[in-house]
């Protein structure tokens, strides 16, 4: 029976992150900050489901070794991305496309 409860707990606790989720989406926040907060509270219930419900939290070494290189390869890539990215904004001194709506009527 404690198990259920365990488990009733963590899904109360990812049921307050969606709240907390929801109301940051709907404060009038700057947009930096809502995205931060928003991660943050998504990276605490992507560990809360991978550490009870996938039950990665008593597994040996072994198996979390290669789980915490591939995190850490993924987001190295998404950053890697998104440098590059940004880098490419900063240079290329975006226009509108020139259509019809675009275009002047004279």
């Amino acid at each position: 029976m404690t198990d259920v409860r365990g488990y009733v707990a963590v899904f109360g606790g990812l049921m307050v992150l969606t709240l907390a989720t929801v109301t940051i989406a709907n404060l009038s926040l700057p947009t930096g900050v809502a995205v931060a907060l928003g991660l943050l509270v998504a990276s605490v219930k992507a560990a809360l489901v991978v550490m009870f419900f996938m039950h990665l939290k008593g597994e040996r070494p072994l198996v979390l070794w290669p789980l915490a290189l591939t995190a850490f390869l993924c987001l190295f890539l998404i950053i890697f991305v998104l440098w590059s990215e940004s880098d490419h904004v900063q240079t290329a001194g975006y226009r509108l496309p020139a259509t019809a709506e675009f275009l002047p009527t004279s």
